[in-house]
Parts: C-alpha cells; structure tokens; sequence
C-alpha cells in the first residue's frame, strides 16, 4: 500500500480548509456540490452508456468523472465568490483579489496611501499600468492623479489606466475587479513589459521611505487559486 505524498496531504488539507473558509458565508456550498455530482454523474453515465464496451463499466467510471468535475466546478466559483465576499469592505481587499491575475501580470500592492489608509496599487501586464484605488472616493482620486503624474515621468509611452475599486458610480466591485482589469487592453508585450518593469524598478527606489498604515496588510488568494484549481 502506497503512503500519500506530503504535497498530495498538503493539497487535501488546504482543499478542507478552503472549504470550510466558504461554508461561513455560503452555507449551501455543500448542497450545491452534491447537486452538482447527482447531475453530472447521472448525465455522465447516461452519455457513456451509448459507447461500446461492458455494459457496466464505463457509464460508472464515465459517470463518476463527470460528476466529479462539474462538482469541482461548483466549488470553484462558489467558494472564489464566497472569499470575495469576506474580503469586501476590508483594506487590502482589491490586492487580494488582483493576485489571482495568471502569468504575465505584475501586482504591487500598496504603492502609495495616506494616513487615512486609502491605497493605491498597481498592476503591470497586457493593458500597460493599472492603478487600482481603494479608500474614500475623493481622496484616491487625488492619490491616483498624483501617481500617474509620477508614472507619467518614466513611462510615457505605456498606456495608464485608472481604476477605483468599490460599489459606488463609476467604481468597479471587488468581485470584477480582476475581469475590468484582464479586459482593458493587450497593447504591451514582450521587451515593452521588460522595459517598463525596469524603469519602474528606479521609479519605486526613489520613494521617500516612509512606513506603511498600521493594520492587516492585503491577503493574498494566490493559494485559494491553486487550491480550486489543483495546483
């Protein structure tokens, strides 16, 4: 008999653990899952049914791998939309939920901020720079105006966007922040994005060193993606 591998322990333990981060705001992710397993095992083992071979085996086996995966597919999103409610109103929440942008995407959290804990982040990918707001409207408004003006200095051949994470006009809610983002463009690529990086390196080096607001820095979901999705 074959031990589970650490990693494969690990995986099941953070896979409880995302689920039982969710149950507390979405009491019925349970029921949803074993809905979504009934439904697709059943469909699976109907689809199955019409392929040659043993009467029995594969609609069972086919059945189960389909109702498996549509209840993955469940947890998934269930879970995902239940963390994003729990981070909503909470500073560092618009972080958290730009660390699930994949591959070619830079996220810097906390670039700038006031006493008052109104922050700026600031994302680097495919659209060129996004500076995510989050605080009181008006006072990331001037904080976002006065970054893009420091952006402006070193960078200004790459596209600039601004975006303030909220529920109110014009603002963007925390559960699509990250598809506003992915969705504003592919202008910069390759050595562009390298070149910008670097230039954006001797940006922050010049910052004046001053400490950030006390409280919970922004949580990362890095891990809660990988999680959903295997990894």
């Amino acid at each position: 008999m074959s031990t589970p591998t650490p990693e494969k322990t690990g995986r099941r333990a953070q896979l409880v653990q995302t689920y039982r981060m969710a149950r507390k705001t979405d009491t019925r992710i349970g029921l949803w899952m074993l809905g979504g397993f009934i439904l697709g095992a059943g469909l699976g083992f109907l689809l199955f049914s019409f392929l040659p071979g043993p009467i029995w085996l594969f609609p069972v086996i086919g059945g189960l791998l389909i109702g498996l995966l549509v209840m993955m597919i469940i947890f998934g999103r269930r879970a995902q939309n239940a963390a994003y409610r729990q981070m909503d109103g909470q500073r560092g929440a618009a972080a958290a939920a730009l660390s699930m942008l994949r591959r070619g995407w830079k996220v810097d959290s906390a670039v700038a901020f006031t006493k008052q804990q109104d922050v700026v982040h600031r994302v680097v990918g495919p659209p060129g720079i996004v500076l995510v707001g989050e605080g009181s409207p008006t006072r990331v408004k001037n904080l976002l105006a006065t970054e893009r003006r420091k952006h402006e200095r070193v960078v200004a051949d790459t596209p600039i966007h601004e975006v303030i994470c909220g529920d109110g006009e014009g603002q963007v809610p925390l559960p699509k922040l990250v598809k506003h983002v992915t969705k504003l463009g592919k202008t910069v690529k390759g050595a562009h994005m390298t070149d910008v990086l670097f230039r954006l390196k001797a940006l922050d080096a010049n910052r004046s060193n001053i400490p950030v607001p006390k409280g919970p820095m922004p949580t990362s979901m890095k891990g809660h993606r990988g999680n959903l999705r295997g990894k």
